[in-house]
């Protein structure tokens, strides 16, 4: 615990937490106690498009709620966070009791102003001009706002920093698993690469068995098998598709190992990716192709799921 939070700490000094994959699910708790004051925050989150921040936490803090959110901009830039925030006040002279002199003198004035004009004995005694409503009142204590924020602030950050520990060693877990799906999706486009000029070859091989069946003491006209096979070619055709793919996917690797907040550009890239797998897909005319390019659009669905959890 000592060791991942002087890491923690070392990452913060260095600058180097904006630059590593974070996952957007994480969990952080700090304690602060001063003197009779507590204060303990703590934060998960879960998945979100945007960042969506909800605070619950006593009425006395409510003032520094802008503070708070303005804080974890630091931090935080996507997932749905919940943040609790408690707060113990064990100080035995919080309140204080206020004697309201002016008032006090005003029923006084009001009492012995009806004993003259009725005729009758002026029997106020203390006890009994204290009860009236006002003289004494209860009334907390203003406490030091800077002094207060200070303890809530170093307890946010304390939360803070280990909230986002964990969402980089979940976030290194997500850019290893992703970089494995890379690989693998890779040794696909590699193999519809290779695969694909032995189709025209095969598909040429057929068509002119298939005409020398048919017509077996005629001689097979080149220039129209030529043809056939150009346009047959011309339809199956993927090169531009698997460029693609194959680019999309060394900048998908390149964004994971600059990292940085890139879970939206990674989604987008993702969609292009499958957009790329199901034409090739669609053009397929070969089942092995066929069921490579089913599975490219297997594992870019996976790649997509994982993308999902990355801030």
């Amino acid at each position: 615990m000592k060791a991942a939070a002087e890491r923690t700490a070392w990452l913060w000094r260095k600058g180097q937490y904006t630059i590593m994959i974070k996952s957007m699910t994480g969990f952080g708790r700090y304690e602060v106690a001063k003197g009779a004051r507590k204060i303990s925050v703590e934060m998960k989150s879960v998945n979100h498009r945007y960042l969506d921040v909800s605070i619950k936490m006593p009425k006395k803090l409510n003032f520094f709620e802008a503070a708070i959110r303005n804080e974890l901009k630091n931090y935080i830039q996507r997932g749905k966070v919940d943040i609790f925030i408690t707060y113990e006040d064990l100080t035995e002279s919080n309140v204080c009791v206020k004697y309201n002199k002016e008032l006090a003198a005003e029923y006084m004035g009001y009492l012995t102003q009806m004993a003259e004009d009725f005729a009758l004995d002026n029997d106020i005694r203390v006890s009994t001009l204290s009860r009236y409503p006002e003289v004494f009142s209860m009334e907390e204590q203003t406490v030091d706002e800077e002094e207060l924020w200070q303890l809530l602030s170093e307890a946010i950050k304390g939360a803070a920093e280990g909230f986002v520990e964990t969402r980089i060693k979940e976030g290194e877990n997500l850019k290893n698993d992703l970089v494995e799906k890379l690989d693998g999706m890779l040794t696909h486009v590699d193999y519809i690469t290779e695969r694909s000029p032995q189709i025209i070859v095969e598909y040429r091989q057929k068509l002119e068995e298939k005409v020398k069946e048919l017509i077996e003491d005629v001689k097979v006209d080149e220039s129209r098998l030529l043809m056939e096979v150009t346009i047959f070619a011309d339809k199956v055709c993927v090169d531009e598709e698997l460029v693609r793919l194959r680019s999309h996917i060394e900048t998908t690797r390149e964004n994971l190992v600059q990292g940085g907040s890139i879970g939206r550009k990674l989604d987008f890239i993702a969609q292009e990716m499958n957009r790329e797998a199901n034409t090739i897909l669609s053009k397929a005319n070969d089942l092995e192709i066929s069921n490579r390019a089913i599975e490219l659009k297997t594992e870019i669905e996976k790649v997509r799921e994982q993308i999902q959890n990355i801030e």
